[in-house]
């Protein structure tokens, strides 16, 4: 089967633990590429099914620190590299597709994401997806950060994981640059929200310890709390929380929550959306 054959949504599957044998069961890999640590603190991340090779490569904005890493794995027959997949068009994600084609020569390679992500080839409706290798893959459009923002969601057997962007972080989510409150409420408490509780997720930036000392601000749950002191003993947080745990800890995941209600005034989910995305560009 080529792994890049779009195909149509997927459905539902039952809740299952993250325990639940997933030693025995997992296909998929995920290796985290910090880019410009110290300044912007992105992430590109590289998925491979380890059966059969098939890899892909998401934001890969800065190829100097990106290419050595899938050239080594491409050279040693590690992978297999199917595309480039992008999970919005801003520089700093989805600027260095290009010029990765050009290093790693491959210029017919496929580049999956919005729009108006450089160089695009494919753009999947919502909930359309694909195969990689083993791993079932889908695409979720969460409009707001940007208008062609794309979360991606992948399944193996028991492993749940879902590459962000710039649309959910650990403890926090992107600017509204595009669009509205009412956008980015669907978007973290409707199409992300939806997923499994035990879906991990990785999101675009390592921004987990500032987003935390705003929620701490806001709410002082156990949860918040418990976040905190992970983000303090820990450089890097992505992929070590999942849906559940944000829906727990992350305060624009809980609009029901009198705390958060209290703090901004607000009842209304949206208005409590704008006015906490208010509070966090203000805070200092």
């Amino acid at each position: 089967m080529n792994p890049l054959v779009f195909r149509r949504p997927l459905l539902k599957q039952s809740f299952r633990t993250l325990a639940a044998g997933l030693a025995l069961t997992r296909k998929m890999h995920i290796q985290s590429i910090p880019m410009w640590v110290g300044s912007s603190n992105n992430y590109a991340y590289l998925v491979v099914d380890d059966k059969s090779k098939d890899a892909v490569i998401i934001d890969p904005a800065n190829p100097p620190e990106v290419a050595p890493v899938l050239k080594k794995a491409i050279q040693e027959g590690k992978i297999n590299l199917t595309a480039i997949v992008n999970t919005h068009h801003h520089w700093d994600h989805a600027g260095g597709n290009k010029k990765l084609l050009a290093e790693l020569g491959l210029p017919n390679l496929a580049i999956i994401g919005g729009k108006d992500c450089e160089a695009v080839t494919k753009t999947p409706s919502h909930g359309q997806g694909f195969s990689l290798g083993s791993i079932a893959v889908k695409g979720l459009h969460t409009p707001c950060h940007t208008q062609d923002s794309i979360c991606w969601f992948m399944e193996d057997g028991g492993d749940k994981v879902v590459f962000t962007g710039d649309t959910l972080f650990h403890g926090g989510c992107g600017r509204f640059f595009e669009g509205t409150a009412a956008e980015m409420d669907k978007a973290l408490n409707k199409t992300l929200g939806s997923l499994p509780d035990d879906t991990r997720v990785f999101p675009g930036h390592e921004y987990t310890k500032a987003n935390v000392k705003f929620a701490a601000s806001v709410s002082q749950s156990k949860a918040v709390k418990a976040l905190q002191a992970f983000a303090d003993a820990n450089e890097e947080t992505q992929g070590k929380f999942t849906i559940g745990d944000e829906k727990e800890h992350n305060v624009f995941m809980r609009p029901q929550d009198p705390e958060i209600q209290k703090a901004t005034g607000q009842t209304d989910p949206i208005e409590i959306m704008a006015k906490l995305r208010e509070m966090k560009n203000n805070f200092k």
